[in-house]
């Protein structure tokens, strides 16, 4: 993977995931990333099970490459250090409810003065503007409001939502990509600027498809199980042990489709003719496939799906996953030891170019509360400014 962020130093204010997902994003690409903690800790080091040798599998699988500093935001001393360490960085991201760093005296404007060309970059609910901006919000509780909830799980079910925290690690994906932009935007003006991500609006840009749906028709979808509300047969079917995703909606896959499932005169049938009509009759077309897709088992679809170039792949667990073929040449999963964890397996950065090796450079393991506190003051002392380490004492206030 190219470090192409080495030299930039990044301050993060943020906890738990969405944010804690940004700063490692861009960790892995080079940047040297600052983790201010409240003497308790982000919060993230309580999420679990799962632990691993007492600490949370969570917060390590998020924080690598990351250097940390305890600070107490509402001590005059903690704060003062804060914005000298403000004054040196390159992005500064902050994850807690709007107006909070305002009032702690770290907000935009505050940095602004500091440095100039900072980059600013604010993750929230909800936004720094609007109505809603003052209220918290987690993943499950932004997959409820954003309709993301309402289209998972099976019909006539109750709400589910997607186990993946999908809205946190995309509102990291999103934040990661202004910044970055935000930095090719400085390089070729010298312009800092404050970055507005929420995860509401991240919800909205990964139901793209689902959205433009409702826009268009105004009928509201209701959830559908596997399949693609969009396209037939495009979902799950069951085998005689197990179960098998089928995409085979193009014209000339379903026919080969019905040809495999012995009923070649499906084809043909007016309710099935297109992917339109199938979708429309997607109870009726099921009544048929299922019982025709329970006689082979998994392999056997899977070897005359393949044959017949229909796209198709078994339902996997974890387990299934991590133990093939692709999972082991991708090469995804990492490791790095922990000093209390021991060794710690997670998903590694992803390199994007072709052909690139996996984590070349190695990983930092996640820093323990504080680790680095008297490492990073003795480089701000090395630079002109002498500050000390954070008492015991009160947080500065939840997201």
């Amino acid at each position: 993977m190219k470090r192409t962020l080495e030299g930039l130093t990044i301050l993060d204010f943020t906890q738990v995931a969405a944010g804690p997902a940004c700063t490692m994003m861009l960790a892995d690409r080079g940047a040297e990333v600052i983790k201010v903690e409240s003497p308790a800790g982000d919060l993230g080091r309580q999420l679990g099970p799962p632990w691993q040798n007492g600490q949370s599998v969570i917060f390590m699988a998020l924080n690598r490459n990351k250097r940390s500093i305890v600070l107490d935001l509402k001590s005059g001393q903690d704060l003062e250090t804060a914005r000298r360490l403000m004054a040196r960085a390159d992005v500064v991201v902050e994850s807690f409810r709007p107006g909070v760093m305002q009032r702690l005296g770290l907000g935009y404007e505050t940095a602004r003065g500091l440095k100039s060309d900072l980059i600013y970059c604010s993750i929230s609910a909800y936004g720094q503007h609007g109505a809603e901006r003052h209220k918290p919000g987690v993943d499950g509780i932004v997959q409820a409001a954003s309709g993301l909830m309402s289209v998972c799980g099976v019909p006539g079910g109750e709400p589910s939502k997607v186990q993946a925290p999908v809205i946190d690690m995309s509102t990291g994906i999103l934040a990661a990509f202004a910044i970055q932009d935000a930095l090719l935007h400085r390089a070729a003006t010298g312009e800092g600027q404050w970055l507005d991500v929420s995860m509401y609006a991240s919800a909205m840009q990964l139901q793209q498809t689902s959205l433009a749906s409702y826009l268009s028709t105004g009928e509201v979808p209701e959830p559908c199980g596997s399949a693609a509300p969009y396209s037939a047969p495009n979902e799950a079917y069951p085998t005689s042990d197990g179960w098998i995703m089928v995409a085979a909606y193009h014209p000339q896959r379903w026919e080969a489709f019905c040809q495999l499932l012995g009923c070649p005169g499906l084809a043909a049938d007016t309710r099935f003719t297109t992917s339109n009509e199938r979708v429309l009759n997607r109870r009726a077309l099921a009544e048929i496939v299922g019982p025709a897709m329970r006689r082979k088992t998994t392999r056997q679809w899977l070897e005359l799906l393949e044959s017949a170039d229909i796209i198709c792949a078994p339902v996997a667990d974890y387990a299934a996953v991590t133990a093939s073929a692709a999972f082991a040449q991708g090469r995804y999963a990492a490791r790095f030891r922990h000093k209390e964890a021991g060794e710690v397996a997670v998903i590694g950065p992803y390199d994007v170019e072709a052909g690139g090796r996996r984590c070349a450079h190695g990983l930092m393991p996640s820093p323990g509360l504080g680790e680095h506190t008297q490492e990073i003051l003795s480089d701000l002392a090395g630079s002109g400014f002498a500050g000390a380490a954070a008492p015991a004492g009160k947080g500065v206030p939840l997201p």
